[in-house]
């Protein structure tokens, strides 16, 4: 299948939790592990630089985080990050450093690498965000199947079982994605792509793409 490992698509010198990947293949296999490995990071991280703020949540001393914020554990937020107005965090969370979590933006079940923004009016559920990965206005992982099935992540020409019932979007360093689109569950989209605003974007989108539609995915020039 088309590059979608995790060394394909990420970067991991820009996590905090590169630990998380190891003897993994593909990003998805580490969703069910986010709960433990924050509780156990946490632990370890210097109280001169992050505090611990209720029960299982982490928070960076230069972090910024708006007094409206709604935080759940476990949950990790990570140097510089950004915390906005009426964000929710559900827990199970790693804000990476400088990224941005915006007004009504809800996480679920992530990694968010450093510099990822999620601005405005975001869901972002069982899902991976590379480095400076951003997401356009109202634009929305859908982790779960309509039929309730097993995920599976389409290729070309094959596919690949997940074992998840819950799996979002898996988005390589610096991809665009556009505002109003919908990333369905098992999308992975290679680094440095584009995806056009109010797309519906299934399956994978190769690295150094432009997706126009389903039926529109043309390599960017260089």
């Amino acid at each position: 299948m088309e590059n979608i490992t995790i060394y394909d698509l990420f970067d991991l010198k820009e996590t905090i939790a590169a630990e998380l990947f190891a003897g993994a293949e593909y990003p998805w296999e580490v969703l069910p592990k986010i709960h433990d490995f924050i509780i156990e990071l946490g632990k370890r991280l210097p109280e001169e630089f992050y505090e611990k703020r209720g029960e299982d949540i982490w928070v960076a001393k230069s972090a910024r985080v708006a007094p409206t914020a709604c935080l759940n554990g476990p949950l990790i937020i990570d140097e510089e990050a950004e915390i906005r107005h009426c964000a929710y965090i559900r827990g199970n969370a790693i804000v990476g450093k400088g990224a941005v979590v915006g007004n009504s933006t809800e996480l679920k079940n992530v990694v968010l690498f450093n510099k990822v923004q999620v601005p405005h009016y975001n869901y972002v559920g069982d899902s991976i965000l590379g480095f400076k990965a951003h997401m356009g206005a109202g634009s929305i992982t859908s982790n779960v199947k309509s039929d309730k099935t097993l995920v599976s992540v389409k290729g070309k020409e094959d596919f690949l079982e997940t074992g998840l019932k819950k799996m979002g979007a898996m988005l390589g360093d610096c991809v665009e994605v556009g505002c109003n689109s919908v990333l369905n569950p098992g999308t992975v989209v290679g680094r440095n792509s584009n995806i056009y605003p109010t797309s519906m974007v299934r399956g994978v989108v190769p690295a150094d793409s432009i997706f126009k539609s389903q039926k529109e995915i043309v390599a960017k020039r260089k």
